[in-house]
């Protein structure tokens, strides 16, 4: 008993202490019961709205939600319609077989030189036909209406035939110069990239992997020069490449050729290298370089 005593025996300062507490909580508890009933009493009715200030807030916000919509759709630059590949045709809406006329007809060494014969050729629809036709870019000798019509001006005027091209794969610098379009800077930076490779350029289309050039000036040195001696590669099945082959592809890192085996193994194998567009974080804009080292088989 003695002990139990002493064990609750204050000191005076503690009494103060605990005196000093009781009365805290006192007036904590009276300002509780003070102010929680005066905020329970405002209701949403006493908040005053400016209505006109909120549509026009409103509006504004759902402008800005529509510039950002637009700026996110796909840009559709002027190109030649005499370069249209399978991924460009399917992103324009063309169907497989109206891009295989146009490739049938190009692999004739035959040009599009006007809207009309494009869907002569292409049987497109005239919808189709009106959507895509303003981005239709032709040489400058063919939308000139000055231009001569005489026999002989018309063939100086042709495009260049593979045989009278350059080999891309041994011009040099200064050939590459001659390009309206291309400086000392880019002419360089071609030649570094074809030199990054051992016997260079497979294709003309690698050279979409030079920084800076627009696909005009491409078109204008893939009008004079073309990769005649391409260098060889051993091309990899899709079907079966490993994480470690698919990685020695350009453009294809680890994590994409992992899900690049996943998408093959979701589908049963890939029926067509257009199927890889569908793996996740694919870099689209580089399928037609990236096809270039794959095979189906």
């Amino acid at each position: 008993m003695r002990n139990f005593k002493s064990h609750v025996v204050f000191s005076k300062a503690q009494r103060h202490g605990i005196f000093l507490l009781l009365i805290l909580i006192v007036v904590c508890q009276c300002v509780y019961f003070l102010i929680v009933p005066i905020t329970r009493g405002i209701s949403t009715e006493d908040i005053q709205v400016n209505k006109e200030e909120l549509a026009k807030f409103t509006k504004e916000i759902d402008s800005l939600k529509l510039v950002e919509l637009e700026a996110r759709k796909p840009k559709t630059y002027p190109f030649n319609p005499n370069y249209i590949t399978d991924y460009k045709g399917a992103t324009l809406g063309m169907t497989n077989e109206e891009i295989d006329r146009l490739l049938a007809f190009r692999k004739q060494n035959k040009w599009i030189n006007s809207t009309k014969q494009f869907q002569e050729v292409t049987k497109v629809s005239d919808s189709l036909l009106n959507t895509i036709s303003p981005y239709f870019k032709f040489p400058e000798w063919v939308t000139n209406t000055n231009t001569k019509t005489n026999s002989n001006y018309s063939y100086t005027n042709k495009p260049k035939t593979f045989a009278q091209k350059q080999d891309l794969n041994i011009a040099t610098a200064q050939q590459l110069q001659k390009v309206n379009g291309i400086g000392e800077y880019y002419a360089e930076r071609i030649i570094k990239l074809r030199n990054k490779f051992k016997g260079g350029f497979i294709a003309d289309v690698q050279l979409q992997d030079v920084y800076g050039l627009t696909p005009e000036v491409i078109e204008k040195i893939t009008n004079d020069f073309t990769v005649k001696t391409p260098r060889f590669i051993q091309k990899i099945n899709i079907n079966i490449a490993t994480v470690d082959e698919l990685v020695t592809i350009q453009h294809i890192d680890y994590d994409l050729a992992h899900d690049i085996i996943e998408q093959r193994q979701l589908r049963s194998g890939f029926k067509s290298l257009g199927e890889l567009t569908k793996v996740k974080d694919f870099p689209v804009n580089k399928i037609e370089i990236i096809e270039l080292y794959l095979s189906l088989d």
